[in-house]
């Protein structure tokens, strides 16, 4: 809906007021800019849209110039290239701008003046960040999505792990190891996803309530980073052990009170109150962890992977708002 309306806005301008028969780029630039691309934040559009209008304005000159022909193509192309390359060093800016400067060279010339082409590329960036900030995307709903989906991802890792424990099953440890390798996309999206919503907030009068859930959600990201990275190095240390024939049994009931902490951080994207809840549970917690404190005697491979299984609570407890050096002093002593 964002990208039809700002379209037909764009085409409003150029047409109607502007009087411009076919404002191709003027539509053109507003979808480009706005895009279906996940970063949907301000700063992105506007580079978007600097980028095409910046190539059609060296392309209109370079035709202004030298007129068209195969050599004043490769001209306009190779001028454009080096001038986007000193303003960004990103590629995708080089590139857009060289396909519009592209676009201006071989397309027929429109009515409405020598630079009616450049007008209608401002227009399109103009509407595209008009809409980003007045009818932008909704910032938080792709945040809660990409959260609920890395949330789910530790839970399943975390029952499989209990699972595994109590049953011993290899084959169950390599699927769980090789589902949760892949969780680092998921941390990353929902880093993305964050940043694009804290933007948005920030520029979009009708999203500011949103400032504090980011906040939030940021912090809360912190720690989920470091417990995901913890995870995966624990779901390692299983398959390797299972693969040595060790027994994890009385390591089973501890998977299941991290899967309940991890449930109450994730019920705390909805009720940023159930923190507090988390926190206290994941404190307690922590003064369990004690290879001395289990009713029966570890084992070698349940040590050391007791010794693993604490920076993650740790690390779970600094999301849901523990100081981590009060963290660390909660952990028994271990010899």
């Amino acid at each position: 809906m964002q990208l039809v309306l700002a379209s037909f806005l764009s085409y409003l301008i150029a047409h109607q007021l502007l009087g411009h028969p076919v404002p191709l780029l003027a539509v053109t630039v507003t979808i480009s800019s706005l895009g279906f691309t996940r970063d949907a934040r301000p700063s992105r559009v506007a580079s978007t849209a600097l980028a095409m209008v910046t190539g059609v304005a060296v392309s209109e000159v370079m035709l202004f110039l030298f007129g068209s022909g195969g050599w004043q193509l490769s001209l306009a192309i190779g001028v454009a290239l080096l001038l986007a390359r000193l303003f960004s060093k990103n590629p995708a800016f080089a590139l857009t701008v060289a396909i519009q400067a592209v676009l201006v060279q071989l397309l027929t010339a429109p009515t409405g003046g020598d630079y009616a082409r450049v007008v209608d590329g401002l227009v399109g960036g103009l509407s595209a960040l008009l809409f980003t900030a007045l009818l932008p995307r909704n910032p938080i709903r792709l945040a809660r999505r990409d959260a609920a989906a890395l949330f789910g991802l530790m839970k399943s890792t975390l029952a499989d792990l209990r699972q595994v424990a109590l049953t011993s099953d290899p084959e169950v440890a390599d699927q769980v190891l090789a589902r949760i390798r892949g969780s680092q996309p998921m941390v990353d999206n929902w880093q993305s996803s964050l940043d694009s919503a804290q933007a948005i907030s920030k520029v979009s009068p009708f999203y500011r309530w949103a400032q504090k859930e980011v906040a939030d959600q940021k912090l809360l990201l912190v720690g989920m980073d470091l417990a995901t990275r913890n995870l995966r190095v624990i779901s390692r240390r299983v398959d390797f052990l299972l693969q040595e024939g060790k027994s994890l049994e009385r390591l089973g009931p501890l998977f299941s009170k991290i899967l309940i902490s991890v449930d109450l951080l994730e019920q705390a994207l909805d009720d940023f109150s159930m923190r507090a809840k988390a926190k206290k549970y994941l404190e307690k917690l922590i003064a369990t962890l004690d290879p001395k404190g289990f009713e029966q005697q570890l084992a070698l491979g349940e040590v050391v992977l007791l010794m693993q299984i604490r920076p993650l609570v740790i690390d779970l407890a600094v999301a849901a708002g523990t100081d981590a050096s009060k963290a660390r002093r909660l952990l028994p002593k271990v010899d």
